[in-house]
């Protein structure tokens, strides 16, 4: 990958000099998780997407799942100490976190917000998660994505 094709994900991820490896693709407006774990050669479990909801309170969460799961929002709701949370607006993704929809990551958002990883990333050796633009994707360790986006792991799937 050249240099200018950096992303603010791994540019965050070099500042911190924590390890990742890259990975771009042709991206497809419809592709799904599992499509792109494919495109990695990777198992659907390893690879994550980040969803953004807002609670009744009005903060906003950022819930990292595996792409053939399912947030569950009372699950999402209870680790948040909040009453209930609802998915935010696709409109409203990019002015929130800087990201578009289908580039959003957990890491390098406008805002740090409370953020919980499924409780099946502890034991994997390594993820993928967007790297913040559609079309690509860094793989890195459980562990240092849960140190630089600030995650508690819990269960939070259907």
């Amino acid at each position: 990958m050249k240099k200018e094709e950096k992303t603010n994900v791994m540019r965050v991820l070099d500042g911190k000099k924590i390890a990742y490896e890259s990975h771009s693709y042709e991206p497809d407006a419809t592709m799904s998780g599992e499509e792109i774990a494919a495109i990695l050669g990777e198992k659907p479990e390893k690879v994550f997407k980040t969803l953004v909801t807002q609670g009744k309170s009005g903060a906003c969460y950022v819930f990292v799942v595996p792409v053939r799961e399912e947030l569950d929002l009372k699950k999402a709701a209870k680790v948040a100490g909040e009453k209930a949370v609802a998915m935010i607006k696709q409109k409203e993704l990019l002015p929130l976190t800087g990201y578009v929809h289908g580039g959003c990551s957990p890491i390098g958002m406008k805002k740090a917000f409370p953020t919980f990883i499924h409780e099946t990333a502890a034991g994997l050796d390594k993820i993928y998660v967007s790297a913040g633009k559609v079309g690509f994707q860094i793989e890195l360790s459980p562990a240092d994505l849960i140190a630089v986006a600030r995650c508690k792991t819990a269960d939070i799937v259907v």
